[in-house]
C-alpha cells in the first residue's frame, strides 16, 4: 500500500506513515486493515518502539467520510467494530507506542492517538472530533478514552462544539505530552530515556 502507509525502521523502532497528504492523510478501510496487519505483525516481533506520523500538513484525518456515507445500515456496527478492534490492539501492544503528531489530528485519527501511549505534537497540529457537525459520533473507542484522558467537561467541549483546538490548549488540558518543532525528530530522540 505505497499510495496509503510507509513503514520504516530504525534499530529497534518502527515508523508508520500515513502518506495521502493531498487529502489529509485518511484512515480508509483499506488504510485500517493495513494498520491491523501491521499492529498484529509488531506483536509478536522483537521490536520495542513504535512511532506513528503524517505527512504533509496531517497526522491524519479519521475515516473517509465517502465510504462512511455509502455504509448501509448493516454495514456501519462492522466498520465501527473494525476501528475500535484496531484501537484496542494499538493500546494493548507491549511495546511504547508514540503518536507523532505534525499537524491535523481528527476524528478517527484522533482515536488513533488516544491509543498511543504518549503523544508529541508539532505547534502546528490541531484537534478535533468533528461530527456534532457532521451529525455522526466516532465509533473508534474516542467517546471513553478522550473523557479519561482529559476530563468530562473537556471532551464534552470537543465533542459537542467540534471546534479544533490547537496545540498549545491541547498541551494545558493534557490532551499532549509535548510540543515540539519537528514532532517525529523529538519522538526519535526521546524514546531511549522513555523506555529506561
Amino acid at each position: 500500500m505505497p499510495d496509503n502507509l510507509a513503514t520504516e525502521s530504525i534499530d529497534d523502532t518502527l515508523i508508520v506513515r500515513f502518506t495521502r497528504p493531498e487529502i489529509r492523510n485518511p484512515l480508509s478501510r483499506v488504510v485500517v486493515e493495513r494498520l491491523h496487519e501491521i499492529v498484529g505483525e509488531i506483536a509478536s516481533g522483537e521490536l520495542r518502539r513504535v512511532i506513528f506520523t503524517g505527512s504533509g500538513d496531517a497526522f491524519a484525518s479519521g475515516a473517509n467520510l465517502k465510504e462512511i456515507g455509502a455504509l448501509t445500515a448493516e454495514e456501519a456496527p462492522e466498520f465501527a467494530r473494525l476501528g475500535q478492534s484496531l484501537m484496542h490492539k494499538i493500546d494493548e501492544l507491549p511495546q511504547l507506542v508514540i503518536a507523532a503528531i505534525n499537524g491535523h489530528c481528527f476524528g478517527g485519527a484522533l482515536d488513533l492517538a488516544l491509543a498511543c501511549d504518549i503523544r508529541i505534537a508539532s505547534p502546528n497540529a490541531t484537534f478535533c472530533h468533528p461530527g456534532a457537525g457532521l451529525g455522526i459520533i466516532t465509533g473508534w473507542s474516542g467517546t471513553q478514552r478522550l473523557p479519561r484522558l482529559i476530563g468530562t467537561a473537556n471532551a464534552s467541549e470537543m465533542f459537542f462544539t467540534a471546534s479544533p483546538i490547537d496545540a498549545e490548549r491541547a498541551l494545558k488540558i493534557g490532551l499532549i505530552d509535548e510540543i515540539a518543532d519537528i514532532a517525529l525528530s523529538a519522538a526519535i530522540h526521546r524514546l531511549p530515556q522513555m523506555h529506561e
